[in-house]
């Protein structure tokens, strides 16, 4: 999971219940810093056990840039309500459909759409269920299809665990297996007052919801010549030492979308949370050229 140094949102920074036809969904909206001028809007996915919380690095760095930055809590995850139980509410259209009503109530179209991870394969359907309210697509740290055999083991012990166990079962079972250091700290500056905070996002994610996507992580099929089909510039980001996709496997996805490819230095599989500053001027470099070349 991404690990973010604070879930308290940067200054300027609303959080609130988006209202869409598709239900409320809980986001954190950053404005254009002020006296910017405004440049565009990005709607920001967060991946497998992540929140909305994981992009607060980047919203000051692209507010600066001109951008209004969204991110969003997707259905079941920390925030946003879901069923309990009721797997088949998780299912990948479901999940692009809840993205498109997030757009629509933005009102802001066309979006910068930015998915990491699973966040990335859900952006990703979205963009193939309707691609007109999108001015780009950034998949970042987020491959071509199912993640890789360590990854898909780690997620089956979660499933298999969540058969059994409670979620705050699940949850003290996962923090004896990291490592001392990391349990003292919460592997971040945000010590324990962070840990509660990394708590209290597992506690509020659904069941269902970690069953279902985790199973769209290990079974995802390769849309990349879908994809390609559709007319939107895309961009594949990741950090340089990135092992739930290989980085290879994301170079040809690239390639094979003629995508622009970034692999942030330094950065592992959230380069949101690990070099948020390279990041964010990645990102705005990118959306800076689609919005020059539409003048």
């Amino acid at each position: 999971m991404s690990r973010p140094a604070t879930f308290v949102p940067p200054a300027g920074a609303r959080a609130y219940s988006l209202r869409t036809a598709r239900g409320e969904f809980a986001v954190v909206d950053a404005p254009v810093a002020d006296g910017v001028e405004p440049r565009g809007v990005a709607l920001l996915l967060p991946g497998f056990t992540g929140s909305k919380e994981d992009f607060n690095p980047l919203h000051v760095p692209l507010a600066e840039r001109g951008y209004r930055t969204v991110a969003v809590d997707g259905r079941g995850q920390f925030e946003t309500d879901g069923p309990e139980h009721d797997e088949s509410a998780y299912a990948q259209e479901e999940l692009a459909r809840d993205v498109l009503a997030q757009v629509a109530a933005l009102g802001t179209a066309p979006v910068h759409l930015m998915g990491h991870s699973l966040g990335g394969q859900v952006s990703r359907a979205a963009v193939l269920l309707d691609h007109s309210p999108f001015a780009s697509l950034t998949l970042m740290a987020s491959g071509p299809a199912q993640i890789s055999a360590s990854q898909q083991e780690r997620v089956k012990l979660l499933r298999d665990a969540l058969a059994v166990m409670t979620m705050a079962e699940v949850w003290d079972a996962i923090q004896a297996m990291e490592a001392p250091e990391e349990t003292a700290t919460g592997g971040l500056d945000g010590g324990l007052d962070n840990r509660a905070d990394l708590r209290r996002r597992w506690m509020g994610n659904k069941p269902a919801q970690l069953l279902a996507t985790g199973r769209q992580l290990c079974s995802e099929p390769d849309r990349v010549a879908e994809l390609a089909a559709v007319p939107l510039p895309f961009h594949v980001l990741s950090g340089a030492l990135d092992d739930t996709w290989p980085l290879a496997l994301l170079d040809d996805m690239a390639a094979r979308l003629r995508a622009r490819r970034t692999v942030v230095e330094g950065a592992e599989h959230s380069p949101n949370t690990d070099r948020p500053l390279a990041t964010a001027r990645s990102l705005a470099d990118f959306w800076d050229a689609r919005t020059d070349s539409a003048l």
